[in-house]
């Protein structure tokens, strides 16, 4: 029997609407399976809400710093319900719109509600129906990973998916995990008036961040209050003698324990690679999720995965561009490799934005032609002028290729395209001084960092300028 649709796409998050929504303008018979809400993980319980939430926290910050303006200090009466609720209303706004199903169905891509299992190369059974495909694209995201914490089961607790839907903050919080997740929620938390504790296993927040940034993101949310504990593993949650959530844990210290109205569980995500018939079809399942390659190729040759199911980049942004990429590789084979080099930021204030290796991850695949450049925030005007002196950029060069770029900086997530695109393409960090940058802007800073690497550049052969002299000199006699 001849297949009926030329691609299904199963999931409709983050990887799945832009597959459908290029998909649509070939000329393809395209249908897409959704067992939730659209929009999947960022639009409902990830990088939406979350940034919201981000945006009220910092308007609070605002308010309490407004002495860095010359304004007056003053102290908000938050009610965090309120807060909420617009939480709520931007999601329902995207939903609406951007992200609704009818809007696909316009564009001609058939939407199907329910539970999608790949039970051949070429087929996907949704409940009674068999829906025969030349390609098939897994798109169904991942979920909060579950740490190995006793009590877990008996103790009720909170992560991503559920910490939107209360009606208020809690009064205070403990975050396990200091990752992005944790560290923007921590942050935002604790500004918008909640007791927030964050434990991270490891010595450092933000373990695959430039050290230094992190460091000094570490000493930012202790400024904004957060009570930030490194080198613990949270081992057990219980009810403590006031109905309170207290998690137990372990540090150099011996065992301690620390109580909050909530618990928040930020350790990372786990692939949503079970139920989908995926194993059977002989389709290779890794520790990460499902085995793909650089064009997003599962080892069925038509069964094609993008976005955190594989575990390669678990970004929005990545699952985006994966998903592309793939659908080229389907209809115009060859063409659809996708990028490695995948930047992407924390939203705090100020963000944390990453591009290419850390200078520690240079050093060890670079050896000792490794070049850290670096221009604090402090000298850029528009820093000053704005009152948000605390950051600093940093640039990773091997040989003079610009092979890393981290910055904290307001807005960071804006200012690194034009570093990743410089990687991307191969230009070196000293050809960005060539560059006219606008005038005072963050970005400034960027061209600043660039002509200082140049200037130190030309400086090596200052002895040409003496023998041009000397030449010219002879010249003229």
């Amino acid at each position: 029997m001849a297949p009926r649709y030329d691609l299904v796409i199963v999931g409709m998050g983050s990887a799945g609407m832009p597959a459908a929504e290029f998909a649509a303008t070939l000329p393809l018979r395209v249908a897409i399976v959704e067992r939730d809400r659209a929009g999947g993980d960022c639009l409902w319980t990830g990088c939406v809400p979350s940034k919201a939430l981000l945006a009220a926290s910092r308007a609070a910050h605002t308010m309490r710093t407004g002495h860095r303006w010359g304004l007056p200090v003053l102290d908000p009466e938050i009610d965090t319900a309120a807060v909420w609720s617009r939480v709520r209303a931007v999601r329902a706004e995207i939903a609406a719109t951007d992200d609704d199903p009818a809007r696909f169905a316009r564009l001609g891509v058939e939407v199907i509600k329910g539970e999608a299992t790949v039970t051949g190369p070429h087929e996907v059974t949704v409940g009674e129906r068999r829906l025969r495909t030349r390609f098939v694209l897994v798109c169904t995201g991942s979920r909060p990973a579950t740490p190995p914490i006793d009590g877990l089961d008996e103790v009720a607790h909170l992560t991503n998916e559920d910490v939107f839907e209360l009606d208020r903050a809690p009064a205070s919080l403990v975050v396990v995990g200091g990752g992005p997740v944790g560290v923007e929620m921590a942050q935002a938390m604790a500004r918008l008036g909640v007791d927030t504790t964050i434990l991270q296993r490891g010595d450092r927040l933000l373990a695959r961040e430039e050290p230094e940034l992190a460091d000094r993101m570490t000493t930012i949310l202790r400024a904004d209050g957060v009570d930030v504990r490194l080198g613990v593993d949270a081992a057990r949650l219980s009810l403590d003698t006031t109905g309170r959530k207290a998690v137990q844990w372990i540090g150099q210290l011996g065992v301690r324990q620390v109580a909050a109205d909530e618990v928040l569980l930020a350790v990372g995500r786990t692939p949503n690679v079970e139920g989908l018939g995926l194993e059977e079809l002989g389709v290779g399942i890794g520790a990460h999720g499902v085995v793909v390659d650089d064009r997003m190729r599962t080892t069925v040759p038509s069964v094609y995965a993008a976005g955190d199911v594989n575990g390669r980049a678990r970004f929005t942004h990545a699952a985006a561009h994966q998903a592309v990429r793939a659908i080229r590789d389907m209809f115009f084979p060859g063409t659809g490799k996708a990028s490695a080099l995948v930047p992407w930021c924390t939203f705090t204030d100020p963000s944390l934005a990453h591009a290419g290796l850390t200078s520690v991850e240079a050093r060890l695949e670079h050896g000792p032609d490794v070049e850290v450049h670096r221009v604090e925030l402090a000298r850029s005007d528009r820093a000053r002028a704005d009152g948000s002196t605390e950051g600093v950029m940093i640039a990773v060069t091997a040989r003079g290729q610009l092979v890393g770029a981290h910055l904290l900086a307001p807005e960071a997530g804006e200012v690194i395209h034009e570093l990743a695109l410089a990687m991307h393409v191969g230009v070196k960090l000293t050809d960005l001084a060539s560059l006219v940058h606008v005038y005072p802007t963050i970005s400034t800073s960027v061209g600043q960092m660039a002509a200082e690497a140049a200037y130190a550049r030309a400086s090596r052969y200052h002895w040409l300028v003496r023998a041009g002299r000397w030449a010219s000199r002879l010249r003229r006699r």
